[in-house]
């Protein structure tokens, strides 16, 4: 408690940032994905009655569904897109400026939406949502490294994981703002739909006030003095000589380096095990049933006789509990590390995938198990948030320099993106043949997963980019003649002392 409170005083400007990257960045994602079920009901009467005033008959069955499925894919569509131009953006602009123009869409898509309802047009909806996914896919790879760049190395674990906090606290929030009780009526429901503005104009009025990542600075824009200024702002003054040093080596090896392009980094051989690992904990985070679990949660609770009206406060339950199993992993994150926590959170996730699907398997034959069946659930919500949620993040910005981060997001985003809609589509038909089995294709996942990241990945955990990057470099060039790294920095980096 003493080294966290002596790091907060120390590192308070980095603390503040950290937040306000936060509320603008996953925390309004994870709010507009948790608080649009509360919505799907006022929205499909909302298309009923807009149809039936203009045509004079209501709109069929079918055809709602449909309209219903697109207001919610077209978010995937948007956050595609995005992800796609985030690496182009970033490097010409900077993450600073892309993320203050980023919430000026996001403030125009919500005031869109949340306009709809006076103007009796339901394809406002789908317009905002569209815009809403553009903003999304950018900010979200934005948030994760511009997160990861302002970090210390001794701070960047708890950093990273941040984001997944922001991630969780957002769902969390919208759980209980869609509660009929405060925002999820018949009558405040567009401005439910609006509020993923609020976080937007929170940061717009505030990132102005804090530098762009030091890194960036130096690196790609040759800006010494800029560097300093940030540094002094965001780490306070003291001594930094070691993650300055990680700077300026990893400078030393780019000095006649662009930042690669997505077709260069996928070509590139030392950076072939990175991507691997990229597309396995990306691929894992879609496939490891965690959106199986969601579903389930309502399943469980009509099984077990619980009333309908009660289920919405005990599914925000399990919301509440990822929140705190957040929280827990940032504190422990540069303890454990990330392998162990990706690793072994892998591993526990399979076997309570495993018990679970017994659980609801013999749910109609005592009447206790349904219970047990959501304890199960919650348990697998808290370890996937205590482990592979946090530490995944924190992995994929450690184990790319600089120089291919932009791109690499790029690649984790696509397939992201591509995973939430293809699974978003797929998904209600695999449980329908399934049933409760569809688990068991989560948990063969996860075992293989796990025990890949358990052969291949580097632990990251208190080691500079560089020294990760040799590690990986073992892997990337096995039978051949690794590349030197400059052990001796030609430029003064003493302004990282005290200024």
């Amino acid at each position: 408690m003493t080294g966290f409170l002596a790091n907060l005083v120390q590192y308070q400007g980095l603390f503040r940032m950290i937040t306000v990257l936060g509320f603008g960045g996953t925390f309004q994602i994870g709010f507009q994905i948790s608080s649009l079920t509360y919505m799907s009901q006022h929205v499909k009467a909302f298309i009923n009655e807009t149809w039936l005033e203009r045509y004079g008959y209501p709109i069929q069955q079918d055809n709602l569904l449909f309209l219903w499925s697109i207001t919610v894919s077209i978010f995937g569509i948007g956050g595609l897109l995005g992800s796609s131009g985030s690496r182009y953006l970033t490097v010409k602009y900077g993450k600073k400026k892309c993320l203050l123009c980023n919430n000026l869409l996001m403030i125009v898509a919500a005031s869109i939406m949340g306009c709809s309802k006076i103007a009796q047009s339901f394809e406002m909806i789908l317009i905002g949502r569209f815009m809403c996914g553009i903003s999304a896919g950018l900010c979200v790879p934005l948030h994760h490294q511009y997160v990861g760049e302002i970090s210390p190395r001794k701070l960047r674990g708890f950093a990273n994981s941040t984001s997944s906090f922001f991630w969780t606290l957002g769902k969390a929030v919208g759980q209980i703002s869609g509660q009929r009780e405060l925002l999820g009526s018949q009558s405040m429901w567009p401005i439910l739909m609006a509020s993923c503005g609020f976080p937007a104009l929170v940061q717009l009025l505030t990132l102005p006030f804090f530098p762009e990542s030091p890194p960036y600075l130096l690196m790609h824009k040759g800006d010494q003095e800029g560097c300093k200024k940030a540094i002094r702002q965001l780490w306070g003054e003291g001594q930094h000589h070691a993650d300055i040093d990680d700077i300026m080596k990893e400078k030393a090896t780019m000095k006649n380096t662009k930042i690669m392009s997505v077709l260069e980094l996928v070509k590139e051989p030392a950076f072939r095990w990175q991507l691997y690992m990229i597309v396995i904990l990306t691929s894992t985070i879609q496939l490891c049933g965690i959106n199986a679990i969601y579903f389930y949660t309502f399943e469980v609770l009509q099984a077990a006789g619980f009333d309908e009206n009660m289920i919405s406060y005990m599914t925000l339950s399990v919301g509440l509990s990822e929140l705190v199993a957040a929280v827990v992993c940032s504190s422990i994150i540069e303890r454990l590390g990330r392998k162990v926590l990706i690793r072994g959170g892998y591993w526990i996730m399979g076997s309570l995938l495993a018990a679970i699907t017994v659980t609801l398997s013999l749910q109609d034959w005592y009447f206790w198990m349904p219970y047990c069946s959501l304890c199960l659930i919650i348990l697998f919500v808290i370890v996937f948030a205590v482990g592979p949620a946090g530490a995944t993040v924190s992995t994929r910005v450690e184990i790319f320099k600089h120089s291919c981060r932009p791109p690499a997001f790029v690649v984790s985003s696509l397939l992201n993106w591509t995973g939430v809609f293809v699974i978003g589509t797929t998904f209600p038909f695999i449980v329908e043949r399934l049933k409760h089995f569809c688990f068991l294709i989560s948990m063969v996942v996860l075992f293989i997963s796990g025990t890949i990241i358990h052969l291949f990945l580097p632990e990251t955990k208190g080691k500079s980019i560089m020294e990760i990057t040799e590690e990986f470099n073992k892997l990337n060039f096995k039978n051949k003649r690794l590349p030197t790294t400059p052990n001796h920095i030609t430029e003064d980096y003493t302004f990282c002392t005290r200024l």
